[in-house]
């Protein structure tokens, strides 16, 4: 069985007045990761959203400004990509989605062995949360298009670390 993996597609990260904008870069990740929803959902696979949130305190942010502050706003899904009944919503702290949350529970529990990670940022989110699957023997599945970062050439570096070092599959 598969899942998809939408991981911080949050106003902090998506809209222009977000706290960490990644940038033009936004608009087609948006539509990307919209029509992998439309699939998913068609196909029956499950679907789980990964959002980043913080406390005011956190050490994450001795590396990046304040965002996706817990009750700020800017830690909600966008709407146009907003969850359906019944689809998962785990929060995280960390760059993996793995880390000190129950990911990992729940896929095993609906017996899923493939994910396939959208949305973003790619050398960030994405890369550790590909990482730690792969790690804990799932299937990756990563779509260039689908995945996204404010910095084009960490972006390149990162899809090419994913499929060369953790072995996950680039799709289309």
């Amino acid at each position: 069985m598969k899942a998809l993996i939408v991981v911080d597609m949050l106003v902090d990260f998506i809209d222009p007045d977000g706290a960490l904008y990644i940038g033009p870069v936004a608009e087609d990740l948006v539509s990307e990761v919209g029509a992998k929803l439309e699939s998913s959902r068609a196909d029956g696979d499950m679907v789980i959203y990964i959002c980043d949130r913080h406390l005011e305190s956190d050490r994450e942010f001795e590396i990046f400004p304040p965002h996706s502050v817990e009750g700020s706003g800017g830690d909600q899904i966008i709407e146009k990509l907003a969850p359906q009944p019944g689809e998962r919503v785990i929060s995280k702290r960390r760059f993996s989605a793995f880390f000190g949350t129950d990911l990992d529970l729940t896929l095993r529990e609906k017996e899923i062995t493939e994910i396939e990670l959208v949305g973003c940022v790619t050398n960030i989110c994405i890369l550790y949360t590909a990482m730690d699957a792969r790690a804990l023997n799932y299937r990756v599945d990563v779509s260039p298009g689908a995945v996204a970062s404010f910095d084009r050439e960490a972006h390149n570096f990162a899809l090419k670390e994913m499929e060369k070092t953790l072995g996950v599959n680039l799709t289309e």
